[in-house]
């Protein structure tokens, strides 16, 4: 019996990860549409599948980076400020690409929505003070809560202090992150069970009927994502490469961006980023700090979510807004992305800083939130495919930078 079903499945399991991934989707949509009952029982491999991931992605990090860092020697090039700088370009021009969108195709709201729960930041430099005191806090506690300010904190401290440690410490920390690494793996391969899940639970439960009052604004937000994804960031690889950029572009929407559309969190998504970089033969001790950072400061995608959803109130509310203040919008929305956590919905709490630019009533842009989260099957996803891949994208590219304007440091 075990031998006749290995012999059924062979050809299935010969196909490579992504074609087995598709072959998951079609099958988790099909039964999400026409067995939803079923459905909502198989949608417990996905929350099995992202448990996973959330589980080992802590450990996976702190040990990674701290022995990356610790087996790092002096005269050994990095790439960190490179990446750092394609970052931050990278969510600006996300934002200003936002702004032209919204300004383009004025999209009004149907402020009537309940409002959402959470309590969103005041302001900026709430957010600023909450990433500072999340630094610091208890390692212990943040590898239990998947803080991964402090979880990198730690880990670099431990990193730099075991430098002077003796080859044979650093060698333990060295076979003990590639034991993690193999674990990960391990999770990996069961990715397309666990997005089956995704798909069948997710369709189950939302179907696509939610969606069509707001679906001017769903085509906003997911035509700026796809803009910046095929347009801004291969110009901008392109810059720091001086190759054609779009090789690269495809390997990263097909290797990272797939898994994190379904599984909708830049930390879930971490350990598959990390298994990316690794195949794509990148700088270990880049990556292994890069990635993880990523996932917290990287956020193109949110910087898109926040302006174009205040913009929308502001249309909706008759408030006329200048470019100049637009552009403003654009740097407060860069830089509260950078403070999302790398959860589902993260973006949307900051709605409610961006629209007091502009004198909105927390009450109303909450009402704008809770719209957000309608959406956010399709929106939440495609941001957080953007996010996650454009990790990988340019740490790849500051890897592989040429001497240039952009990532000289």
């Amino acid at each position: 019996m075990i031998a006749t079903a290995t012999g059924l499945f062979r050809p299935l399991l010969q196909l490579g990860l992504i074609s087995q991934i598709f072959i998951g989707i079609v099958i988790g949509a099909l039964l999400g549409v026409f067995a939803p009952s079923l459905a909502s029982d198989i949608a417990l491999l996905g929350q099995l599948f992202i448990a996973a991931l959330q589980a080992v992605a802590p450990i996976l990090v702190f040990v990674l980076v701290a022995a990356a860092i610790s087996a790092h020697r002096q005269g050994q090039p990095t790439h960190i400020r490179s990446v750092l700088v394609l970052y931050i370009v990278g969510t600006l021009v996300a934002a200003l690409i936002a702004v032209a969108a919204s300004f383009a195709f004025p999209t009004e709201l149907a402020l009537n929505a309940p409002q959402a729960e959470g309590n969103p930041p005041g302001d900026i430099f709430q957010i600023l003070r909450h990433l500072l005191l999340n630094a610091v806090a208890n390692p212990v506690s943040a590898l239990m809560e998947g803080n991964f300010i402090a979880i990198l904190a730690w880990a670099v401290g431990l990193g730099l202090m075991l430098r002077q440690a003796s080859d044979t410490t650093r060698l333990a920390l060295s076979d003990l992150s590639d034991a993690i690494s193999r674990i990960v793996a391990l999770v990996i391969r069961l990715a397309p069970l666990g997005i089956l899940g995704l798909v069948a639970g997710t369709l189950a439960e939302s179907g696509i009927e939610s969606l069509v009052n707001y679906a001017q604004l769903l085509a906003v937000i997911v035509g700026c994502m796809m803009f910046v994804a095929l347009v801004s960031n291969p110009l901008l690889v392109y810059i720091a490469t001086r190759q054609n950029p779009y090789p690269l572009v495809f390997a990263c929407l097909r290797g990272s961006a797939i898994t994190a559309f379904f599984t909708r969190s830049s930390a879930a998504n971490i350990p598959v980023n990390l298994e990316l970089c690794r195949r794509l033969k990148l700088d270990a001790d880049t990556y292994s700090i890069s990635i993880p950072l990523g996932a917290t400061i990287n956020m193109c995608g949110a910087a898109i979510t926040i302006t174009v959803i205040t913009l929308a109130t502001t249309h909706t509310l008759g408030i006329n807004v200048d470019f100049p203040t637009a552009l403003l919008l654009c740097i407060v929305s860069a830089l509260a992305a950078c403070g999302v956590s790398g959860v589902a919905g993260g973006s949307l709490m900051l709605i409610p800083m961006a629209a007091n630019l502009f004198g909105i009533p927390t009450e109303v842009a909450m009402q704008a939130v809770a719209i957000g989260f309608v959406i956010s099957v399709v929106q939440d996803s495609t941001e957080t495919a953007l996010n996650s891949s454009t990790d990988v994208l340019f740490t790849a590219a500051a890897c592989r930078a040429r001497s240039n304007p952009l990532t000289s440091s």
